[in-house]
C-alpha cells in the first residue's frame, strides 16, 4: 500500500485581534473586522474537510496576545471538535504572541489536538490505519521570547516512519524587518532529513526552499495595510516520491494598498471618476479596505486636501462602496511624496519654515488633546489615538500650516 498523507499548514491567527486604527470605520464594517479572525478560522476547518486532510498544522501565535481572550479559546475548541468529529488531527505550537507563561486561564482542547508543552523539541507520531506514517517535531514558547537557535534539536528519532515534518516558529538570521526570535540559517533547514519545514512568525507567505519544502504560509487574516493580499495556508499532499503544495486563500476582509495616479485631474469630479475606473480594473471580488495613494500630486491637489475637498469624495465614494455586498471601504488616503518635496527642501534651511518643520516632527500631539481626553463627557465617546493615528493627525497639521504659510506668505522664504 502506497504511503501518503496530505495536511493542512497554517500559523499567525492572532485571533481576536484588536485591530488597531480601525475603531473610526463603520461601525457594521467593523463587526465584520472584528470577526474576521474567526471567519478564516472556520474556513480553514471547512478547507481540512473538504480535502479530507489527515491533520492540521498551526504553528504559534494562534491567539494575539499573551493575555487569551476567553473567547478566541472557546472559539478555537468548538473548531477542534468539529474536526474531531472528522477525524481529522491538529498540532499546535505556541509563539511568541500567545506563549504559555502568559495564559492565566488555559482551555482544554479535545483528544484530536496535540500540542508542543514547552521549548524543548520533541516529536509527536501520526498514525495511519495503524501504521506510523508521520512524526511531527516542534517546541511551543513558554515565555515571550526564544532567543537561542532551535533548528539543530530537531534530530531525526526514528528512520523507519516515511516522513518526518518540523513545526519551528521563528526567524531567519538575516531578517531584520521583524523581532529575531528563535533564529535559524537557511542552510541549517536544509542539512536536516526533515521532508517538510511548517515555519511560523512571518506574516508574508514565502517559500524559502522547494526540496525540501521549507515554507512560511504567512497569517490567515490581515490586520492593517502593511498585511495586504491574500492570507490563508498551504495544502500540503505527500508521497515517497514527491510533496506538492498549493496556497489557499481564507481572508474574511482583504487589505490591499492602491495608488492612483490623479495628475490629469484638474477638477474635483474628476478624482471620483479616476478612483472608480482603477477599483473597477484592479480589485477583485470579495469585502476589501483599501488604504489610497494619490500619486503625481500638484499644489492643486494639495489645496484640495488643505481644503478637504478630497476628503469629502472619498466620504461620498464610500457611502455607495459600502452597500455592496462584496463592499469597499478607503480607511486611509493620503498625497505621494511629491506633497512633502517642499517640505523636505525646507526642512534642511536654517531659517523660520526649517525650524518649524523640524519642531514639528519631534512633537506630540498629547498636550493639545489631553484637555479633550479629560472632559467629563467627551472622554465617555473618544477612544485612545493609536500611534498612526497620531502621526497622521499631526502631518495633516503640519501641510495645512505650511500650505497656510506659503500661500500667504511663500515669497520670503
Amino acid at each position: 500500500m502506497p504511503k501518503q498523507l496530505s495536511f493542512l499548514h497554517a500559523a499567525d491567527l492572532h485571533l481576536d485581534s484588536p485591530f488597531k486604527g480601525m475603531a473610526r470605520v463603520p461601525e457594521a464594517i467593523f463587526k465584520e473586522i472584528q470577526e474576521s479572525t474567526f471567519v478564516a478560522l472556520n474556513r480553514l476547518a471547512e478547507t481540512a474537510i473538504e480535502k479530507q486532510v489527515d491533520f492540521i498544522l498551526l504553528v504559534g501565535d494562534l491567539f494575539d496576545n499573551e493575555q487569551q481572550s476567553l473567547k478566541a479559546q472557546v472559539r478555537l475548541r468548538d473548531v477542534f471538535e468539529k474536526l474531531r468529529r472528522h477525524r481529522i488531527q491538529v498540532y499546535m505550537s505556541y509563539g511568541n504572541h500567545d506563549y504559555i507563561n502568559g495564559n492565566r486561564y488555559p482551555i482544554v482542547y479535545p483528544d484530536n489536538v496535540f500540542v508542543f508543552p514547552d521549548e524543548t523539541v520533541r516529536s509527536f507520531v501520526y498514525k495511519k490505519d495503524g501504521q506510523q506514517l508521520a512524526a511531527i517535531s516542534g517546541f511551543s514558547y513558554q515565555n515571550r521570547a526564544v532567543l537561542t537557535n532551535k533548528a539543530m534539536e530537531f534530530a531525526i528519532d526514528n528512520e523507519r516512519i516515511p516522513f518526518h515534518i518540523a513545526m519551528l516558529h521563528g526567524s531567519v538570521h538575516s531578517n531584520t524587518d521583524h523581532d529575531k526570535y528563535a533564529p535559524f540559517y537557511l542552510s541549517e533547514l536544509q542539512e536536516q532529513h526533515v521532508d517538510y519545514w511548517a515555519l511560523g512568525h512571518i506574516h508574508k507567505r514565502a517559500v524559502l526552499f522547494e526540496h525540501p519544502p521549507i515554507i512560511y504560509p504567512g497569517n490567515i487574516q490581515g490586520r492593517h495595510r502593511k498585511e495586504s493580499g491574500e492570507k490563508g495556508c498551504y495544502y500540503v499532499e505527500m508521497n515517497e516520491k514527491e510533496t506538492k503544495t498549493s496556497f489557499i486563500p481564507l481572508q474574511a476582509i482583504r487589505f490591499e494598498a492602491i495608488a492612483i495616479d490623479i495628475a490629469a485631474c484638474h477638477q474635483i469630479h474628476q478624482l471620483e471618476s479616476v478612483i472608480q475606473n482603477t477599483f473597477t480594473a484592479k480589485l477583485d471580488p470579495g469585502p476589501q479596505l483599501i488604504s489610497l495613494l494619490l500619486t503625481g500630486s500638484s499644489g492643486e491637489h494639495r489645496q484640495w486636501e488643505t481644503e478637504g475637498m478630497i476628503t469629502d469624495i472619498i466620504e461620498l465614494m464610500n457611502e455607495s462602496f459600502i452597500e455592496r455586498v462584496n463592499w469597499l471601504y478607503i480607511y486611509q488616503h493620503r498625497l505621494d511624496k511629491a506633497v512633502n518635496h517642499t517640505e523636505e527642501m525646507l526642512k534642511q534651511g536654517e531659517h523660520f519654515f526649517g525650524e518649524l518643520i523640524r519642531q514639528a516632527d519631534q512633537a506630540s500631539i498629547q498636550p493639545f488633546v489631553k484637555e479633550l481626553y479629560q472632559h467629563r463627557e467627551a472622554r465617555k465617546h473618544l477612544k485612545r489615538l493609536s500611534a498612526t493615528e497620531e502621526e497622521m493627525i499631526k502631518q495633516k497639521a503640519k501641510e495645512y500650516l505650511l500650505q497656510e504659510l506659503l500661500h500667504h506668505g511663500g515669497e520670503s522664504v
